[in-house]
Formats: C-alpha cells, sequence, structure tokens
C-alpha cells in the first residue's frame, strides 16, 4: 500500500510570489508607506506580515461581520490596520505590545489610513493587559504574533472570552519550518507544543494554513461558552 502524501502546496519562488500578490487587493497608501517605513527598521522588518496575509485578515474580519478583535503583538501596525479596514465605524480593534518605538509607527499608519479611532493600543505586558479585559462584550476573532513561549497563556485566557463561533488567529505556526522538527528547541520548541495544544483542544476546530510562516485558523465550536 502506498503512504505517501501528495504535496500540493508549491514551492514559492519570485515569480510565482509576484503574481500571487498581483491577485490580491492592491495596498492603500497608508498600507504602502507602512511597508516602506517598516522595511527601513532593517532586521526587525522580517516580524511584519506579508500584504496577501493583510488581505486575508481584512477579509476574514468582513466575512465573520467581526466587532471585537484582540491582538496580541502590534509590531508597525500592519495587522491592526488590515482588521479596522474590514471593521464597520463602531468596531474595535484591541492591541497590545510593549515597544513604544515600533508603536508609534504604527499610530502614524492608522491616522493616515482614516482608522484610528477604531483601534484601542495598549502598551504593557499582554497577560496584564488580558487580565484587564471586561467579560463582555465577547470577542469575535483573536490575533496571536507575539512572543512565541507566551502564546499557550494567551490562547488558554482568550478562549473563554471569545463568542462561540469566534475565530481565532495564530502567526508563524511553521516557525521556518523548525516547529515540525520533535527535537526543536526554544522559539520553535514553544511553537510546536502550542500547536499540539490548539490541535487537541475539544474547544475549537482548527487548521494549519501554509500562509507565509504559516497561520493556524480555529474556530470557537458553537456548544462552547
Amino acid at each position: 500500500m502506498n503512504t505517501t502524501i501528495p504535496i500540493k502546496s508549491l514551492t514559492m519562488t519570485p515569480p510565482l510570489y509576484r503574481y500571487l500578490l498581483a491577485q490580491a487587493e492592491p495596498p492603500t497608501p497608508a498600507q504602502s508607506d507602512l511597508m516602506a517605513r517598516t522595511a527601513a527598521l532593517g532586521g526587525p522588518a522580517e516580524m511584519q506580515i506579508p500584504h496577501e496575509q493583510s488581505v486575508l485578515l481584512t477579509l476574514l474580519t468582513r466575512l465573520t461581520s467581526a466587532r471585537l478583535i484582540v491582538e496580541v503583538g502590534t509590531f508597525t501596525g500592519a495587522s491592526a490596520l488590515a482588521f479596522a479596514l474590514g471593521l464597520p465605524p463602531d468596531g474595535r480593534v484591541i492591541t497590545c505590545d510593549l515597544s513604544e518605538e515600533w508603536t508609534a509607527i504604527a499610530q502614524d499608519a492608522w491616522r493616515e489610513a482614516g482608522v484610528a479611532d477604531r483601534i484601542d493600543l495598549r502598551l504593557g505586558d499582554a497577560d496584564e493587559t488580558l487580565r484587564a479585559l471586561p467579560q463582555e462584550p465577547l470577542i469575535d476573532m483573536v490575533f496571536l504574533d507575539a512572543d512565541k513561549p507566551g502564546y499557550l497563556g494567551y490562547w488558554e485566557q482568550l478562549v473563554p472570552r471569545v463568542r462561540p463561533g469566534g475565530l481565532f488567529l495564530a502567526d508563524n505556526v511553521l516557525y521556518g519550518g523548525d516547529a515540525a522538527d520533535p527535537e526543536a528547541i526554544g522559539n520553535a520548541a514553544a511553537i510546536r507544543a502550542f500547536n499540539q495544544h490548539v490541535c487537541a483542544d475539544p474547544r475549537v476546530e482548527s487548521v494549519m494554513l501554509p500562509v507565509a510562516d504559516g497561520l493556524t485558523v480555529a474556530r470557537k465550536r458553537e456548544d462552547v461558552r
């Protein structure tokens, strides 16, 4: 019996990636400016989500009619901006980060895009920020894109606060491919443990997608309160 699993994902070459990007809604002027300012940071710029992922976040926000989104890890604000662009005028993104330098760039972009009033930046320890969130209203969507050892704790804090049918998104779940290694260490080991936890969590149904560095999409089951 042939047990070989066919691999349908393609290796992303520069021409193929350019073609992929050409199929996405183009960046707004504010998004283009933000990508340029973030690229000027040098090495840290690799933490910014790619544009096709921004388009996906905006689309998911609209598809789910989300009104309250909680994000852990702001960086220079590309993902918060993507969410805000998909929200109705009375919607809100609560985003958590530690860096005043990087989030200052984010706030400039949000103002340029005209969505700063939809984004509530909370500077400080994310665990403390999440503990301080009110029990109501329930959260429609969560995005984890922060310190990898913290993912599991953030997940456990947020699952009870998300509405039944709400979405969880977790970034970097492949961690450059290292998360697949049983001997993974450091951040890769933390991501591997997080992935195992999510896959086995009976409160959600989930799938891991090969978007950028890996994106997990999980939906809280309707019968879970």
